[in-house]
C-alpha cells in the first residue's frame, strides 16, 4: 500500500489540508541548567548553542547530541518565513507533542504555554509574525524525577533498568504550520452506527459570518457515493449520513463486506468544502464502518464475538526512543505484528503518534489506547492525568482502529487502590469521564489487576503454561486467581460478567547479542517458539478467555523480551509464532 507524499509526513491524518509547512530539522539548542534563561531573556537573545534535529528528544542518537543525563530544563530556536500566500491568513503553529511543559515565544512574545508531554497543542501566530524573518524559541521544562507526572516508561534515574527506560524531553513529534482563513473547520468527528448503516458527522467551524456552506464528499475506493451541502447556521453542525442505502456494491450490503475489520479495513474517503462567497477551507479525512461492543459478556466487532490476540508494544526506537525515524518504521511495526498472527496491539504506556493510528486503519489493526501514567498519586496527579487523557481521547476519538481505552494500568500512580477510596475514586473517574466523551468504546479503569470499574477483566500473568491452564480452567480460579500477588478487583469490587482476558503474559527473554532482562528465558530460537506455543496455546484453550496479549513485540533497551530485537530483526521464525496464533479465534 503506498502513501501520498502528503499522507506520509503529515502529522494529522484525520484532518488534512495541502498546504502546510513543516518545521522538523535543524534547531538551534541549548541546555539551561542553572535556569538562566529567563532572566537573561533568551527568547529575544538566544545564546550561542548546539544543533538539535527535531522532532527527536536530545537524549537520542538520531537527535545528534545523545545525551541520556538530567538537563530539565532545555531551550530550542529557529528561524522561519512566511509563505508570501498566507498573508492575510490565520497562521497556526502545531507541535504535535512537548515534554512536559512548553512556553512557545515568536519573536520574543510568548504566544501559549503548554502542559503534557503526550498531546498536540497550537498557537495562532499572526500578530506576532512579521514579513520576512521570523524566531520560534520554544522554553521546556521536564521535571526527571517527579513521579507526579505522567511519564510512562521514562526512568527518574540517569540510568534505565528493569522495565523503565531512557527519559525524553522536549519536542518530540512534528512541529509544523499551516495558514487559514478566519472560517475554516477547527473539529471534526465521526461516530459509525453500523446497526442503522449511518456515519455521523459532527463539525464545528471557526465562525459562520457569510453563512457558509459545507459540501461534504464521501467516496468509497475512488467512486462518490454522498454528495450533499449543508448551510450552516451556527458553528457547531451534526448530521448523519446513510451508508447502507447509497452503497456503491450492493452485492456486500447483506454480508458486512463494507465494514472495517482487521481483515477487511475498509475505510470511506471524505472531502469538506467550506465556501462562503469562496471557497476557504477545504479539508479531506475518513472513516472506517464499525462497531465494537460487549454484549452478554462477549466482546464483538460488528455484532459478532471477536477474539483479540494482540501483541504488547511500547513503541520505543533504538535511535530515536518513542520518536520512530520515520513514518515506514511505524507501518513496518504493525506489518511485522501482522506477520506473526497478531490483530491488534496494546501501546503500553505511550500515547502514540497518529501516524501509526493511520497506519493501523489502513493495514486493519487493533489498538488499545493507553495513558502514559505517573508513578505516584497526589491530587495534583489526579488533575494532570485527568486532564492530558480528556485531551488523548479527543484527538484519536475518529480512528476506527481504536477498539479500548485504557486510562490507567496496573495500579500506576495509584498503588493503594485496593484498598483506599480516594485512589477508587480517581479509577471510577477515568473510567466515568472517558464514558462520557466517547460512549462507542469499552473502557478498562485499571488493567491488570485491582479493578473498580471495567468493561473487561483484563488480567496480567506472568506464570507457567500449567499454571495458567490451572487457573483459567472457568471463571472463579480466573477471578479468585492473585498473579503478583495482587487481587483481580479492589475491596468493595466484583466481577459483574465482563468478558476476561489475559492483558500481559509471556515476556519471555532470548538474547541475540547482549545480556538482559525478561519475567523468564529460554536459551534459543527453538525454545522461544516453544515457549510461546505452550503458554499461548493455555491461554488459547481456556474456556473462559476471550483473547490476549504478548509481552512483547521488541526488546527495548535491557529488556530483552521481544519476539523482534530492539533494531526489529526477528528472533525466531515469525510464521511459526503466526500459525500457533492462528489456532484460535
Amino acid at each position: 500500500m503506498e502513501e501520498s507524499s502528503v499522507t506520509y509526513n503529515y502529522p494529522r491524518p484525520q484532518l488534512v489540508r495541502d498546504e502546510w509547512v513543516n518545521l522538523n530539522g535543524e534547531w538551534s539548542f541549548a541546555f539551561d541548567d542553572d535556569n538562566r534563561g529567563l532572566s537573561q531573556k533568551w527568547q529575544k537573545q538566544f545564546p550561542e548553542a548546539l544543533k538539535i534535529n527535531v522532532p527527536f528528544a536530545y537524549q537520542t542518537k538520531l537527535s545528534g547530541i545523545h545525551d541520556p543525563s538530567f538537563h530539565d530544563i532545555v531551550w530550542y530556536s529557529r528561524t522561519i518565513t512566511i509563505p508570501q500566500e498566507w498573508q492575510g491568513k490565520q497562521i497556526i503553529l502545531h507541535f504535535g507533542a512537548v515534554d512536559y511543559r512548553a512556553w512557545i515565544y515568536v519573536n520574543g512574545e510568548l504566544v501559549t504555554f503548554h502542559e503534557g508531554g503526550n498531546t498536540p497543542f497550537k498557537a495562532i501566530i499572526s500578530e506576532a509574525v512579521q514579513e520576512g524573518t521570523n524566531e520560534i524559541v520554544v522554553r521546556v521544562e521536564d521535571p526527571s524525577e517527579d513521579q507526579t507526572i505522567p511519564r510512562g516508561k521514562q526512568y527518574w534515574h540517569e540510568q534505565s533498568e528493569s522495565i523503565f527506560y531512557t527519559r525524553t524531553t522536549g519536542i518530540w513529534q512534528t512541529v509544523w504550520m499551516e495558514a487559514v482563513e478566519p472560517i475554516h473547520v477547527q473539529k471534526l468527528r465521526w461516530t459509525p452506527n453500523v446497526d442503522k448503516g449511518d456515519i455521523q458527522m459532527e463539525l464545528e467551524l471557526s465562525g459562520i459570518d457569510h453563512e457558509p456552506e459545507v459540501t461534504v464528499d464521501i467516496s468509497y475506493k475512488g467512486k462518490r457515493i454522498i454528495q450533499d451541502t449543508l448551510k450552516v447556521y451556527e458553528t457547531y453542525t451534526k448530521r448523519s449520513f446513510n451508508i447502507r442505502n447509497r452503497f456503491v456494491d450492493r452485492s456486500n450490503i447483506h454480508n458486512d463486506g463494507w465494514y472495517w475489520t482487521p481483515e477487511n479495513p475498509n475505510l470511506f474517503d471524505v472531502v469538506l468544502t467550506v465556501k462562503t462567497n469562496r471557497t476557504v477551507d477545504r479539508v479531506s479525512s475518513y472513516f472506517g464502518m464499525r462497531k465494537v461492543s460487549v454484549q452478554n459478556g462477549e466482546f464483538r466487532l460488528n455484532n459478532k464475538r471477536y477474539y483479540q490476540k494482540l501483541i504488547l508494544d511500547q513503541g520505543y526506537f533504538p535511535e530515536g526512543l518513542l520518536t520512530a525515524p520515520d513514518s515506514k518504521a511505524l507501518k513496518r511495526d504493525i506489518e511485522l505484528a501482522k506477520e506473526m498472527g497478531f490483530n491488534g496491539a496494546r501501546k503500553h504506556q505511550k500515547v502514540e503518534d497518529p501516524r501509526y493510528l493511520y497506519w493501523a486503519d489502513r493495514l486493519g489493526f487493533l489498538v488499545w489506547g493507553e495513558m502514559a501514567n505517573a508513578g505516584e498519586y497526589s491530587e495534583e496527579a489526579a488533575e494532570r492525568l485527568t486532564k492530558e487523557w480528556i485531551d488523548v481521547v479527543n484527538r484519536d476519538y475518529n480512528h476506527p482502529c481504536i477498539v479500548t481505552w485504557m486510562p490507567l494500568n496496573e495500579s500506576w500512580g495509584i498503588s493503594r487502590v485496593a484498598h483506599e477510596i480516594q485512589q477508587q475514586h480517581h479509577s471510577l473517574a477515568m473510567y466515568y469521564v472517558t464514558k462520557s466523551l466517547d460512549q462507542t468504546r469499552p473502557v478498562l479503569s485499571n488493567d491488570g489487576w485491582e479493578h473498580t470499574l471495567s468493561d473487561f477483566c483484563g488480567i496480567h500473568n506472568y506464570q507457567s503454561a500449567e499454571e495458567i491452564e490451572k487457573a483459567y480452567a472457568t471463571v472463579d480460579s480466573a477471578i479468585q486467581s492473585k498473579p503478583a500477588n495482587r487481587q483481580i478487583y479492589a475491596d468493595g469490587f466484583s466481577y459483574r460478567g465482563e468478558p476476561i482476558l489475559i492483558t500481559e503474559y509471556g515476556g519471555i527473554a532470548y538474547t541475540v547479542d547482549e545480556s538482559g532482562w525478561g519475567y523468564s528465558s529460554v536459551q534459543s530460537s527453538e525454545e522461544l517458539v516453544e515457549q510461546y506455543e505452550a503458554v499461548t496455546a493455555a491461554i488459547g484453550q481456556s474456556p473462559i478467555l476471550q483473547g490476549y496479549c504478548y509481552t512483547q513485540l521488541t526488546d527495548v533497551e535491557q529488556e530483552i523480551n521481544g519476539l523482534l530485537t530492539y533494531d526489529r530483526k526477528p528472533k525466531c521464525d515469525l510464521k511459526k509464532i503466526k500459525e500457533i496464533n492462528d489456532r484460535f479465534s
